[in-house]
């Protein structure tokens, strides 16, 4: 997907809703201990640096899980709607949020060293530790 593209998406009620522009189709895969307590398993997720439209924000709760981050989701619903850099707001939204497409394509894997034995993914993609992480985005 070289083109710019324009993607939507809801949470589960339909209360909260996304618009997000994006030129890729690359997913990134977290396996930090905090995406996996905050979903269950790794988090599969699309990021954009602007052009995420949400409607519905009153809907919208918020959580610090760090300094630098905060996890947004519906307040009805649950619904895991953002990873969000405080400093630059930076997004990272979970990629079965937006509807349809199945020509996503996971390209990266980041704190590799915390993804527990339990599970494995296929795809050979780029793998950083945590403190490779951090270096490259300055945290």
């Amino acid at each position: 997907m070289a083109s710019i593209t324009q993607r939507q998406g809801a949470c589960l009620c339909g209360l909260v809703s996304v618009t997000v522009t994006t030129n890729s189709n690359h997913v990134g895969v977290c396996h930090c201990s905090m995406c996996r307590k905050w979903g269950g398993g790794p988090m599969f997720a699309v990021e954009f640096a602007g052009d995420v439209d949400f409607q519905g924000t009153e809907h919208i709760s918020t959580f610090s899980s760090s300094e630098w981050a905060e996890r947004g989701f519906c307040q009805r619903c649950g619904t895991h709607l953002f990873y969000r850099l405080k400093q630059d707001g930076h997004y990272a939204l979970p990629v079965g949020l937006l509807d349809g497409s199945d020509d996503w394509q996971i390209t990266e894997q980041i704190f590799i060293d915390q993804k527990p034995r339990y599970y494995s993914l296929a795809e050979k993609t780029k793998q950083l530790t945590g403190e490779e992480v951090f270096a490259q985005y300055g945290g």
